[in-house]
């Protein structure tokens, strides 16, 4: 899952990033407004977690471009501003959730977890097709109820498309959502090649009844057998 910081505090930026990377989210950080703004202008986000008071302007100004946009991000929004009128603007926006500083990093962690669970897994801890059911946040694979191991990126790529099934999907979409944007910088795709030929191979060993086909000159959608 990938996740945007829109925080201009170095240190709880930097410490909010270390935390969600150590949950094995991909996590991308920005500033100011114009830099949060031309992010999610480029690139597509699971959650953005939104500081209100930014050196250049209003975070509200970031969630009503992200709406704007009819983007799916889920947003908690995070500031020293503990007013009603704050809160009640922001849940108007379109925010999920409200996260006032000081607040435990723990706190933050299951808040993005509890966004993730409403708007992706139906309120579940658990996603479901076919045969096959992936826990997120413990990162486990059950095939028939049998626990199936994955390397970190094959786990990732199986999320991204157990949460979009039927869905065909670019291979640069895929790139930008487990990779990160750093990914403009490559010559080609073959790395994801790679990581598709050994998470199909090992789906079809364990006799799961999904696979995620190859749609010839744009990408990729998972389907059920």
């Amino acid at each position: 899952m990938k996740i945007l910081i829109v925080e201009d505090d170095k240190n709880l930026r930097e410490l909010m990033l270390k935390a969600l990377v150590d949950d094995h989210y991909m996590v991308e950080t920005a500033a100011q407004v114009r830099e949060a703004k031309m992010k999610i202008d480029i690139y597509d986000y699971d959650c953005i977690l939104l500081d209100i008071m930014l050196p250049d302007g209003s975070g509200l100004d970031v969630l009503r471009q992200l709406k704007a946009q009819r983007k799916a991000a889920g947003v908690i929004i995070i500031s020293a501003k503990d007013s009603l009128e704050d809160k009640v603007t922001g849940l108007d926006l379109g925010a999920d959730d409200y996260l006032t500083k000081p607040f435990h990093i723990a706190e933050l962690c299951a808040r993005v977890k509890s966004v993730f669970r409403r708007k992706q897994q139906n309120g579940e801890h658990f996603i479901e097709c076919g045969n096959v059911k992936i826990l997120p946040e413990t990162r486990q694979v059950l095939i028939n109820g049998k626990p199936m191991e994955l390397l970190k990126k094959e786990f990732d790529i199986l999320h991204f498309f157990m949460t979009r099934p039927e869905r065909a999907v670019s291979k640069g979409t895929l790139a930008e959502a487990v990779w990160g944007d750093y990914i403009d910088q490559a010559d080609n795709y073959d790395f994801i090649y790679a990581q598709m030929k050994n998470l199909r191979k090992r789906l079809s060993e364990a006799q799961a009844d999904i696979e995620i086909k190859t749609v010839h000159g744009y990408g990729y959608k998972l389907e059920q057998r």
